[in-house]
This record gives C-alpha cells, sequence and structure tokens, in this order.
C-alpha cells in the first residue's frame, strides 16, 4: 500500500484512463533513490488491468552498451517488427542487433519505436515502464525520448522513473518529495510496529520521509553511522544492504557479485558463472531468500540498485576479475558486452581486450550511438600500451565525444592524446576538432583563429586538409555575422594551391561567393551564387549537402521559388530516408522561402515543425532562428505577444551561440510589428540599431531595408544607406518582384510628387506582370497600400480605393491584421461605402490555410493526394492513429465527410 502518493497516483490513473480513451500521455517520475519511484511504476502497472505493459530498465553496468535498454524493453514486441515501414523496421532491426547495423540517421530510430509502440497499442492500449531511466544507455534514451514527444492519440502511456541527473528534454515531469510526517508515521507503523515511541521519532526524522529509509533503518538501527554520521541517505542505505549482504554464505553473496556483473541478468548466463567459480545454483536461492533479488522466470534483479553497490562493497578485486574473465568467455555471442568484461578483467595494458572495445566502438559508430562509441574508444586507449595506438584511440574518442557535445570531455581526451599521435595527423585533425570545441564553447574567434593556425601549418604537405579547415573558418564566420572573418578566409582560399576538386571546391567557392558579397557588392556576387545554385540543380539526389547550399544561395539572390523548390526535394528525400537531423536546416531554408512568397501558413507550419526538430533532436543551435522567422510572421498578424516572446527567445539563442541568422530574424520581426502598428519612430530606431550589430551583413538587411525606408518617410527623414542598399541589391537581382519594391522605395523616398507617382506606377505593373504564381502577394499589397494612401493625400480618392480594395483583400486573406486595419481606414478616409462587403466577401472565402492549423493543412494535402494514414505517418514521423485524429478534426472544418472530397479543395 502507498503512503502519501495520493496525487501522484491520481496522475497516473488519469493517463491510464485517457490511454484507454485513445490518447497518449508521457511522465516522468523524479527523486532521489528509494522515494518511491519504482512503487509508482509498480501501482501504474497494477491499475492497468487488461491494458499490454512493456517493462524496461536501466542497467548501470550497460550503460556503454548501444540500445541495451531499448532491447529490454521493446523484446516483447518484436514480433511486430514486420508490419512497419521498411526502412523503420530495418533501422530498428539494426540497432537491436538483429540484423546488420545500418548507416542510417541516429533519429530513425526513435521514428522506429513511435511506429512499434504504436502498432502494439493498435490491438489495446499500451503502458511502457522505464525504471532507473538515469542509466539507460544515450542511445535508448535517445530514441525514447523522440517517440515520446511524438505520441498523441495511439492511446500508449509511456512512464519513466529516473533520479535528478535524468534529462527529460522538456518531457512532463513530476518530482517526489519525502513523505509528510504522517504519512511515514503510517510506513513505519506498516513495516516495524515493535518500536518505540523514541525510536519511531528518531527513524523519522533521520529518514527525511524517504519509504525505502523508513522500511530499512529499523533493521540497522545499531549501525554505529546510524543516527551520528554525515554521510547522506543514499549512502547509509547502502551500509544497510551492506549489512545485510554480509550475513549471507560466501557462496549467496559469491552469486550475487555474479548478478551484479551479469547487465541483464540472464538466469542462464548467472548459473553458468556461478558453476565456473565453483558455486552451486542453490547459492541463488538463498540469495533470492534475503529478499535482496528477485527471480522471474530467466530473470534475476535486484529489488533496489543500492543492493548492486552493496554487493560491490563486500566482493574482493581478485573475484571481481575472475568473475569478469569467466562472463567474457560466457558471452562470446554477445561481443559488445564480452568486450567490457575483458576490459574489466585486465589488470594492465591488454590489446585483446582493447581491440575488442575498438571493434565495439565502431559498431556503436554504425549504429549512430556516438556517446557508447566514445567510452569504448577511451577504454581501449587505457588499454593500449603502444603509444600510437593509445592517441588515435584517443582522438577517436574525441571525435565521438564532439559529435555528441561533450565539449569539455573532448577537451581533456585531445589533451591526453597531445603528443601521442604522429605530428602529421596532429596537425590535420587538431586543430578541427580543437575550433568545433571553442565554437560549442562560445569562443568563436578562438575557433576561428585555431582553424587559420592549422590551415597555415599543413598547407604544404596537404592541401585538402588545409582547404577544409579554411572552409570551415568561413562558415563558422558566416553564422556569427563577422564579416572580417570571412573576408579572411576567403583571401586565404583564393591561393592558387588551394583548389582542389569535387565536393570541396563546391564548399570554397560557396566561402569566395560569400566574401564576394561583402567585398565586391551584389553587382559581383549574385551571377557566382546563381552559378552555385545552378550547379546544385544538377546533382544526384543523395548529396544533401550540395542541395542545402544551392538552396542557401537561391535564398541569397533572391530566388525564393527555386529555393523552395530544392529544399523541399531534399527534405522529401531526407523524410523518406529518415535523415532527420538533416531536416532542420532544410526547414529554415523552406519556412525562409515560403514567407517571402507570402505563404505565411504554410511558413508557420514549417518553421513549427523545425522548432520541434530542433528539440527532438538536440540541434538546438537553429532553433533561434526558427523563432524568429515565427516571430516575423506573428508580428505580420498583428500578435504582439507572441511576437515578443519568440523574439526575446530567439534573442536568447543568439546570446547562448552568437548564430545571427534568428537575431537578425527577431530584430526585423520586432519592427515590423512597430511598423504595423504606426510606431515607425521605435522601427526606426530598431532598424538603424540592427544595421551597427552583425545583423547587417545578414540577408535580411537587404529585404528590411523597404520597412526603414517607409519608416524614414513617415517621420520625414532621409533613408540613403537603406536605399543604397536595396536598389544595389535589386538591380544586381534581376527579379521583377524585387525591383518593383525598389520602386515602392524610390516612390517613398522622392519629394518630387510626379516622379514618385511615377515609380508607384512602374512598382504597380512589375508587381501585376509577375502575377501571384509567383510573386510575393505581401510585397505587392504593401505596394498597392502605401501608392493608395499616397494618391488618397493627393485627392486622388477614386483611383487610390481601386489600390486601397486590392491592399484589403490580400492582407485579409494573408491574416495580416494590422495592415488590413490600415488599408480599411484609408479606405474609408478615401469615401469608400462598400467596406463591409469587401471585408465580408474576403471572410466567406475563407481557404482551408484559415480554418486548419498549420499541422493539419500539412495532413490534409498529403492526404487529398492520396496518401495512407500509414504513409503519412512516416513522412511526418507520426503515428497512423495521431494522423487519423487531426483528419477527424479537421473533416468538420473544412465541411467534408471524406478523403474523397479533400481533391475538391483549393490546397495550394
Amino acid at each position: 500500500m502507498l503512503r502519501g502518493r495520493e496525487s501522484d497516483q491520481r496522475a497516473i490513473d488519469a493517463l491510464l484512463d485517457q490511454a484507454r480513451d485513445g490518447r497518449s500521455g508521457v511522465l516522468v517520475i523524479k527523486g532521489e533513490p528509494g522515494i518511491g519511484k519504482t512503487s509508482l511504476l509498480a501501482y501504474a502497472e497494477e491499475r492497468a488491468g487488461d491494458m499490454q505493459v512493456l517493462r524496461g530498465l536501466g542497467i548501470e553496468t550497460e550503460a556503454d552498451i548501444p540500445y541495451a535498454s531499448l532491447h529490454l524493453l521493446l523484446r516483447g514486441g518484436l514480433d511486430r517488427l514486420g508490419a512497419l515501414p521498411e526502412l523503420q523496421a530495418a533501422a530498428l532491426a539494426g540497432a537491436l542487433g538483429l540484423a546488420p547495423a545500418r548507416a542510417d540517421d541516429r533519429f530513425h530510430v526513435g521514428v522506429a519505436v513511435l511506429s512499434l509502440l504504436a502498432e502494439l497499442a493498435e490491438e489495446r492500449p499500451l503502458l511502457c515502464l522505464v525504471d532507473d531511466a538515469h542509466w539507460l544507455d544515450q542511445a535508448s534514451a535517445r530514441a525514447l525520448r523522440f517517440a515520446a514527444h511524438r505520441l498523441h492519440a495511439e492511446g500508449v502511456v509511456l512512464l519513466f522513473g529516473a533520479r535528478d541527473e535524468f534529462d527529460p528534454a522538456g518531457l512532463p515531469e513530476r518530482r517526489l518529495a519525502g513523505l509528510d510526517d504522517g504519512s511515514a508515521a503510517q510506513v513505519l507503523a506498516d513495516a516495524a510496529p515493535e518500536l518505540t515511541g523514541a525510536t519511531r521519532l528518531k527513524i523519522i526524522k533521520e529518514s527525511a520521509g524517504n519509504p525505502l529509509a523508513l522500511l530499512e533503518l529499523p533493521r540497522t538501527a545499531d549501525l554505529p553511522a546510524y543516527g551520528h554520521s554525515p554521510l547522506p541517505l543514499p549512502e547509509r542505505l547502502r551500509l544497510a544492504y551492506a549489512a545485510r549482504v554480509g550475513r549471507l554464505p560466501q557462496d549467496a553473496r559469491t552469486a550475487l557479485l555474479v548478478t551484479a556483473l551479469t547487465d541483464g541478468g540472464d538466469l542462464n548466463v548467472i548459473t553458468n558463472a556461478c558453476a565456473g567459480l565453483g558455486v552451486e545454483p542453490a547459492a541463488l536461492g538463498a540469495a533470492e531468500r534475503s529478499g535482496l533479488v528477485r527471480i522471474a522466470g530467466r530473470h534475476v534483479s535486484f529489488v533496489h540498485p543500492l543492493m548492486r553497490a552493496a554487493v560491490f562493497q563486500l566482493s574482493t578485486y581478485d573475484l571481481r576479475l575472475e568473475a569478469h574473465r569467466i562472463l567474457a568467455g560466457l558471452l562470446a555471442g554477445q561481443p559488445d558486452r564480452r568486450a567490457w568484461h575483458l576490459a574489466a578483467a585486465a589488470t594492465g595494458p591488454d590489446e585483446t581486450a582493447a581491440r575488442a572495445l575498438e571493434e565495439s566502438a565502431e559498431r556503436a559508430r554504425e549504429r549512430g550511438a556516438n556517446v557508447s562509441a566514445s567510452a569504448a574508444f577511451e577504454r581501449a586507449a587505457e588499454l593500449s600500451e603502444d603509444r600510437e595506438l593509445k592517441g588515435r584511440r584517443l582522438l577517436s574518442a574525441a571525435v565521438d565525444a564532439t559529435e555528441e557535445g561533450q565539449l569539455q570531455r573532448a577537451q581533456h581526451l585531445i589533451d591526453a592524446a597531445t603528443g601521442l599521435v604522429p605530428d602529421a595527423l596532429a596537425r590535420v585533425t587538431l586543430p578541427t576538432l580543437r575550433a568545433r570545441i571553442a565554437f560549442g564553447q562560445g569562443a568563436p574567434r578562438r575557433a576561428h583563429e585555431l582553424l587559420l593556425k592549422g590551415a597555415a601549418d599543413v598547407a604544404a604537405d596537404d592541401r585538402a586538409a588545409a582547404a577544409l579547415m579554411l572552409v570551415e573558418a568561413a562558415r563558422n564566420a558566416n553564422l556569427l555575422g563577422d564579416a572580417d572573418g570571412l573576408v579572411e578566409a576567403a583571401a586565404r582560399l583564393r591561393a592558387p594551391d588551394l583548389r582542389p576538386e569535387d565536393d570541396l571546391d563546391l564548399a570554397r567557392q560557396s566561402a569566395l561567393a560569400s566574401a564576394s558579397l561583402l567585398t565586391d557588392g551584389p553587382a559581383a556576387a549574385l551571377p557566382l551564387m546563381r552559378e552555385l545554385v545552378a550547379r546544385g540543380s544538377r546533382i544526384t539526389p543523395e548529396m544533401h549537402s550540395r542541395r542545402i547550399n544551392a538552396s542557401y544561395f537561391a535564398l541569397q539572390a533572391g530566388d525564393f521559388q527555386a529555393a523552395g523548390e530544392i529544399a523541399r526535394a531534399a527534405a522529401e528525400e531526407c523524410r523518406a530516408n529518415g535523415e532527420i537531423s538533416k531536416l532542420a536546416v532544410l526547414h529554415i531554408t523552406l519556412a525562409t522561402s515560403e514567407i517571402f512568397v507570402g505563404r505565411f501558413t504554410d511558413a508557420t507550419a514549417t518553421a513549427s515543425e523545425g522548432l520541434r526538430l530542433t528539440a527532438e533532436t538536440g540541434r538546438t543551435s537553429r532553433a533561434g532562428c526558427m523563432q524568429g522567422m515565427l516571430a516575423w510572421i506573428a508580428a505580420v498578424r498583428g500578435d504582439a505577444g507572441r511576437c515578443a516572446e519568440l523574439a526575446a527567445a530567439s534573442h536568447a539563442h543568439y546570446d547562448a551561440n552568437g548564430i545571427v541568422n534568428g537575431l537578425a530574424w527577431a530584430q526585423w520581426a520586432q519592427a515590423l510589428l512597430d511598423v504595423g502598428q504606426g510606431r515607425f519612430a521605435e522601427a526606426l530606431d530598431r532598424l538603424e540599431a540592427a544595421m551597427a550589430g552583425p545583423v547587417r551583413h545578414q540577408f535580411q538587411a537587404v529585404h528590411f531595408a523597404p520597412d526603414q525606408i517607409e519608416a524614414a518617410a513617415r517621420l520625414g527623414l532621409p533613408a540613403d544607406g537603406a536605399l543604397r542598399r536595396y536598389e544595389s541589391w535589386a538591380r544586381a537581382s534581376g527579379l521583377a518582384w524585387a525591383e518593383a519594391v525598389m520602386h515602392r522605395c524610390l516612390a517613398l523616398a522622392e519629394p518630387d510628387g510626379d516622379r514618385a507617382h511615377d515609380h508607384f506606377r512602374t512598382a504597380v505593373q512589375l508587381h501585376a506582370g509577375v502575377g501571384r504564381s509567383w510573386g510575393s502577394p505581401w510585397e505587392a499589397a504593401r505596394t498597392a497600400l502605401v501608392y493608395g494612401e499616397r494618391l488618397r493625400r493627393d485627392r486622388q480618392k477614386s483611383a487610390a480605393r481601386a489600390h486601397l480594395r486590392a491592399a484589403l483583400e490580400t492582407f485579409e486573406r494573408l491574416d495580416a491584421r494590422p495592415w488590413a486595419e490600415r488599408a480599411r481606414g484609408e479606405l474609408r478616409a478615401a469615401g469608400d461605402t462598400g467596406l463591409p462587403a469587401v471585408a465580408a466577401e474576403a471572410r466567406s472565402a475563407a481557404s482551408p490555410q484559415d480554418v486548419l492549423s498549420p499541422q493539419e493543412l500539412q495532413i490534409v494535402r498529403l492526404a487529398a493526394a492520396g496518401r495512407t494514414n500509414k504513409e503519412i505517418g512516416a513522412r511526418l514521423f507520426l503515428s497512423p492513429k495521431t494522423v487519423s485524429y487531426h483528419l477527424y478534426r479537421a473533416f468538420p472544418k473544412l465541411n467534408v465527410a471524406s478523403r474523397a472530397q479533400l481533391a475538391g479543395l483549393d490546397l495550394a
């Protein structure tokens, strides 16, 4: 019976009830050892009734074995692997060692876990219990967290029990505190009714409400440490367990030691290992009768993890070595476990064990488990006698640690490897690794200097390595808005002896084109960028890095249609192949292109999904850009609160990592909100401040120049710098829509009325010539609005009304509320009496984009194209049931009753 956990029990009951109604839920139950996490998981299992139950466990000795805990959780449902999409089934089977490992994106396994849980829940609701989650191997933890974030309408409950060191990565948490004195007294009365009043009160005080302490301390009140020691409570409990273990016969203690060393607790392995140590199976029975372990089927487990520590404490070094040696011999068919037992049995340098660990590390890399790979490489290095082998293994460990963002550890490994590896390898590898660590730790200038020096050191011997360092230096400088750093790296890349071939040449040309924009201006740089876009359009589908490069330069050149098409194609291929970690950067390009062509609902869907992916994949460096774009859309729609919240979040990411693209969107968003609400002085101040910082080198600085010009014109101030900035780019772009916006800017800045009208007329004609199919309706409406305002002020009210109505219609369609209000007010001033009809007509023609959420719109479009729920789920990394749920919600909004009717809707 649980005491004092009524609110926690109610929370679990609510999750189970909603699972029976087809909805999913996740909860991380956190707290110190013995606080009751395992008891609450047991309560959930008891209350599950006829629900299916999967049980998993983090095991301390398995924390370096990739997907060990995931296999333990899913082993009861692996017969349903065949129901998953082929690539997902292959990825999960490879991760769990059921098939050859695949070089899949490491997050593809998380998608497969989601699909498998949803598949299992098709029969009846599913409860998944993961205890001791703080000891999950990192690969299992990553896959489970990814799946947990995507659970929605499957009827799955996923409960984690974990100590505070477990990172829930944004999942719902519930932290357990100690029991109140009344509940603690009840627990103690149940466990030890014979205790006297004074002793009872003392134990209640010493336990701090920890239920395990309330059960164990009465058994060990005679320990010298009890009541006097400054030891933390978990250590006291470990001592209590040590006393219990110490009272057992030696054979039983040996059986317990073998159990503690056998990772998954396989009874066959335990009994065979005990036999190798001269211990009869009956000894394990004595350990079970002591209440320290449980035997269920062919599995042995400790009642509490602290018991394992107590067993280690009372075992001898020689016995542990012998047990590890015997286990290594028994686990020949499990090479990863065998490798770690060999390492544990080693008493000095041991190349056999080191090689086994190195092979284990390579397998972990193939499965995307870089943390496990790094740990195995590091231990292999410790067992290496040869200095060069030791250094190479330490470097490999550092590479994997850097990949996983363990930067301080990676630096320690590099320091240990320095002086052990050959000079040639050190000159090529160490500067890049050190630079990545410095960049990740917020020291970008240090990273830049390391790369430049490294390139100079190896240029004579390895020009490809030198060029790679300079390309990375240029890329980092570009991300940070460091114009001087970019120009410096590009200048070195122009050296005749640094002209590599193929992929590296493309990267080199990209760096040179970006630098040219800064040094030579748009007229020189944009043709180079257009050539890079053309080269990117001629590549094979698998070359995603080239496609990302091409779509980026299409944005720089203002070819938003091409940018969107390239990014969309690459994203589709990444989805089909499960390459999830590459999607975030593609979402940036795709959302940007959708913003510039006026597809704000699509951009919201793309950026929102991208933001989720950055959180789920740990690629948080991209989050600031997504938040900045969403802030910009909120500004267009006049949602001041959301704009401020998202802009602040984007600013915070910039403060943390220095990546300036998101900051550029955030600063523009806040200024655009001011322009839309008529706060022109505030808008001008914001944009001038932005141009005084690193944002001035970002492509957004070109595109917010028209807002800067409009704000200045409203205040009667010149904006010569902004006008030159936009005009030089627009003329170099050769794009009709850009030329149209340029003429709008020239009109706003022109003091002569006749010349201003000429510019306005030219702008309107250019917008009309481009049309809605490609030109930005947002920009066309902005031009129509300011021209209509000018005509009204010049008392040409009839002409003004035509432009203002066009602006109002577009703003209504784009849900640009402050801009629509501004156009409506101008129309009233121009004497338009048909305003209510115009607004009503716009509202009656509401499109699916107006009534659906961004995710619903994505799903409806795919359903209209004939995709099944399973296909849609695989593409969007959702379960088929979640897809069905969103369609169920979308159909009434669209006034349709079936998928067949979706084909008749305008979903573009």
